[in-house]
């Protein structure tokens, strides 16, 4: 069985509200669409939250204000350990960043495309409905015209039988007088 493969080949699909965005179902994202590539997306976006500044300050203070007051000793000034862990994350961070990134960057490409060929499919249809537009224009202008050469055409032919009518009353009239 030959099933429809694009919006075009199923005129029921038209009235789909994305159905521009259909031909670009098909890609895969740089981190693709598994388990992990969602999570390190997710984490990605995660880094530029809020909440993600408030709690690595909150963590950073806590660190520095154990080993300053000397309650723990497990990373002491300069806070080497502290910095390892800032590299390790920069490290991971960047990378997922511009991953997330991209794979933004093709979704906003997909859906530019997507509207791009919906500004052009309704600029089609517009033109359609100007042509049609013109050609029903046309055919009222004839039918006015037809109508019109119709309307003079009776009214002759009445002006004709109201003469002709005279005509004949007026014959009849003069021969019933002489009779």
């Amino acid at each position: 069985m030959n099933t429809p493969t694009t919006p075009q080949d199923n005129p029921q699909d038209d009235k789909h509200h994305l159905r521009f965005h259909l031909p670009h179902a098909h890609l895969s994202s740089v981190f693709g669409d598994d388990w992990f590539a969602l999570k390190a997306e997710r984490f990605a976006r995660f880094f530029g939250t809020p909440t993600f500044l408030v709690a690595q300050t909150v963590i950073v203070a806590v660190w520095i204000g154990l080993n300053v007051a000397g309650l723990t000793k497990f990373d002491v000034y300069p806070f080497i350990l502290l910095n390892l862990a800032f590299s390790l994350q920069a490290a991971y961070a960047a990378p997922l960043i511009l991953l997330a990134q991209t794979r933004q960057a093709d979704r906003d490409k997909a859906s530019a495309d997507a509207d791009a060929r919906h500004r052009e499919d309704i600029a089609r249809a517009n033109e359609q409905r100007q042509i049609q537009t013109a050609e029903q224009t046309a055919q009222l202008l004839l039918l006015v015209e037809q109508n019109t050469r119709l309307t003079e055409m009776t009214k002759q032919l009445s002006e004709r039988i109201e003469t002709l009518t005279l005509e004949l009353h007026d014959k009849l009239a003069s021969t019933g007088t002489k009779a």
